[in-house]
């Protein structure tokens, strides 16, 4: 079985067993070949997306792109205060505090509208960062409020290389920031092109130290 008939199998056996399913996606490479997936499986799964107010310029239109060529149910996740508000009672805290601001910009808005869900299916894949190295196809995560809901990876073992012939077999485009050197693509002030070629994610972020935003560090993945 190849990795896309072992994934197709991954999905299937989770929808199977699951009442309300979600998929985060950021757009990247790897959420598109995933989304592709899972909307041959169950066409009106929602997609959530994390609208920090933050984001290119570029996955913005990729994404509106995607929606109007492939028809998904997108969920824009959003704050509890705007970019502006933010700004005005704290400054820039991409800059001063970036643990902050991911916290409130993605890992709140996120955990809060997962609540409503028993299975997330995510993009991840154990080569986009040494905190994902050990990453499993299915895991099991808790909300801070005790919520549990299976968490399904089954682009697990992927490589971005087969990522984009996936893509190419598929006639999807992909988000044009690639092209201009980006490999790990988040909010547009902490995304930079690569420090280590063989560290996707070494452009976030660059200097403070953080490889992940806080959103897929919690429960059993601490």
């Amino acid at each position: 079985m190849d990795k896309v008939e072992a994934a197709k199998a991954i999905i299937q056996e989770a929808l199977a067993g699951s009442q309300a399913p979600c998929f985060t996606c950021s757009f990247q490479a790897e959420d598109v070949a995933m989304l592709h997936l899972l909307l041959g499986e169950r066409p009106d799964v929602p997609v959530l997306f994390l609208d920090t107010g933050y984001h290119f310029p570029e996955v913005y239109a990729y994404r509106d792109e995607l929606r109007e060529r492939l028809g998904f149910r997108l969920v824009n996740l959003t704050p509890n205060l705007s970019r502006e508000e933010q700004e005005k009672l704290y400054g820039k805290l991409y800059e001063t505090d970036p643990a902050r601001c991911c916290q409130m910009r993605k890992v709140e808005p996120l955990f809060q509208a997962l609540e409503g869900y028993d299975t997330w299916f995510t993009g991840l894949r154990r080569e986009q960062s040494p905190t994902r190295a050990n990453l499993k196809p299915l895991e099991e995560a808790i909300l801070p409020s005790g919520h549990r809901l299976r968490k399904v990876s089954p682009l697990y073992d992927w490589t971005l290389k087969e990522v984009f012939a996936y893509l190419a077999v598929a006639d999807l485009p992909y988000l044009p920031l690639y092209d201009q050197g980006y490999l790990s693509i988040g909010c547009a002030p902490c995304t930079a092109k690569p420090l280590d070629p063989k560290d996707p994610r070494s452009g976030r972020w660059a200097g403070k130290g953080k490889l992940e935003c806080g959103i897929h560090l919690h429960g059993k993945e601490e």
